[in-house]
């Protein structure tokens, strides 16, 4: 079993100022995580891929094709051709039921267009921008469960304020092998009160650190 690292007060100060410098997972891999059409749209469907099992760099490698191929907007994506998502998808390395994650895809674009014209602020706007009723229509959507829901929000809480705190599995199992709590309360603690932001940030770096097993450059 791993080590819960022993850190000071000032060590894990040090500590979360470079995670959070990181400035989260979406936005180091190139998803700028900021409150429009597009970005939210992209992280949204990176968030589905990370939930599907494999390797996360896979994952990325996917959303970053889909969004180089055009599609970086739900609109763009509602409009493509099966058989083209199919064709990006396998070249970029994604195994099992690839017609199926096409498909998946291009429901989900549809029904945001359907729904909400593209745009999930119009979701959040519908939700009166209260977290749980925000969490309830997200799953309603076509390939978003509860594990999708979570990556998601982990990352536009930067943005969407109301959500936070939010802390994925994997960050929360960094967080306490890296001795800085136990759950995402804990974490805003350490990330500054109200500031949700910099939380997303410390999180979403975290949760790289448990995908990347970068734990030996962090302790002591």
């Amino acid at each position: 079993m791993p080590t819960t690292a022993t850190f000071s007060i000032e060590d894990k100060k040090r500590l979360v100022r470079r995670l959070a410098g990181e400035r989260g997972f979406a936005e180091q891999y190139g998803f700028r995580v900021i409150n429009n059409p597009s970005q939210l749209f992209q992280v949204l469907y990176l968030s589905v891929l990370l939930a599907r099992r494999g390797d996360f760099r896979r994952a990325i490698d996917t959303a970053t094709a889909l969004r180089d191929g055009g599609w970086d907007s739900a609109a763009r994506m509602a409009r493509s051709l099966h058989e083209d998502r199919v064709r990006v998808l396998r070249a970029a390395g994604q195994r099992g039921d690839v017609d199926a994650l096409a498909d998946v895809l291009g429901d989900l674009a549809q029904a945001i267009v359907d729904g909400y014209r593209g745009d999930l602020r119009r979701l959040r706007t519908k939700a009166q921008q209260d977290p749980a009723r925000e969490r309830q229509l997200l799953t309603a959507l076509p390939g978003v469960d509860d594990q999708v829901v979570e990556l998601f929000l982990r990352e536009v809480q930067a943005v969407w304020r109301e959500v936070a705190p939010v802390a994925d599995r994997r960050a929360l199992a960094a967080a306490r092998r890296l001795g800085l709590g136990r759950s995402a309360n804990d974490l805003a603690g350490l990330a500054g009160s109200g500031e949700s932001e910099r939380l997303a940030w410390l999180v979403g770096a975290l949760a790289r650190v448990d995908l990347e097993k970068r734990y030996a450059e962090l302790t002591p």
